[in-house]
């Protein structure tokens, strides 16, 4: 008897390893267009079996315990794997792991903070975890691709940046263009896929809850609650990571640190 929920999560399991066949067509025509990327798809495949089977007994864990403890130990562990990553996309940011862990924090926590606030959703781990996943994920990639354009667009227009600098403008002046031209780039997909939600593709967490047995309502009222908190977010975090990036841009006398942008 105590090994009953072993045996449904291997029976449970036998869907999913057949689905791999899918996988296995994929290396087989890699493999005959000399693509090279066959033992990267197994890698992550493998990867992602594995991860997805051990979060799936730790949130098993977390959901019979019914602890607030445990909700924030999990939302911060996944800030700290999202900060790390979005560190590693704009990796000649000075202590960009830094910057986009703080980021995210800020964006989830706030947009997470005013959805508890409105009652939206209680703050139960079956609820706040699959939430915090969501935003996290997006916060994560949005805020890399800020971080990194923005690096980027100073590097290509130093002389123009250096010169409103000599002309007495603050560095958020002088670097106002490039900061709109980040934000705007990262946030485009976030926007993008909120404009085109339900004609092009179902969303995750919409196919979800019409495959576990939700009516087709029901489950177009929780993706709406979910495209805004991912606007809201991702917004934040992003804008966030541009006030601070700025410290290791600039000197303490407002001139551009140039060793951070004369790294390849």
């Amino acid at each position: 008897m105590d090994f009953e929920w072993m045996r449904d999560f291997l029976e449970g399991m036998l869907k999913p390893l057949a689905a791999t066949m899918v996988v296995v067509m994929a290396v087989l025509l890699s493999y005959l267009q000399k693509l090279g990327l066959e033992r990267e798809m197994i890698y992550s495949i493998a990867r992602a079996f594995l991860q997805l089977s051990i979060i799936g007994f730790v949130l098993q864990f977390i959901f019979s315990r019914e602890n607030s403890l445990w909700i924030i130990l999990a939302y911060l562990f996944m800030v700290s794997v999202a900060g790390y990553t979005a560190g590693q996309r704009a990796k000649h940011v000075p202590r960009g792991k830094y910057v986009a862990g703080a980021s995210i924090l800020a964006g989830t926590a706030v947009t997470m903070f005013l959805l508890l606030v409105l009652n939206v959703f209680p703050f139960t781990p079956r609820y706040i975890i699959p939430v915090a996943g969501m935003m996290v994920g997006n916060a994560m990639t949005v805020t890399g691709v800020t971080m990194k354009r923005l690096r980027d667009d100073i590097r290509t227009q130093m002389n123009l940046v250096e010169t409103a600098l000599a002309l007495g403008a603050t560095p958020r002046q002088a670097t106002l263009q490039q900061v709109k031209r980040a934000l705007v780039i990262a946030l485009s997909p976030v926007l993008d896929n909120a404009k085109t939600v339900g004609l092009i593709s179902l969303p995750g967490a919409m196919t979800g809850l019409i495959m576990g047995g939700a009516s087709p309502l029901e489950a177009i009222q929780l993706q709406i609650v979910v495209m805004n908190m991912l606007v809201g977010a991702s917004t934040v975090s992003s804008i966030m990571s541009t006030y601070l990036c700025w410290p290791s841009f600039f000197t303490k006398t407002f001139q551009l640190e140039t060793k951070v942008f004369t790294a390849e």
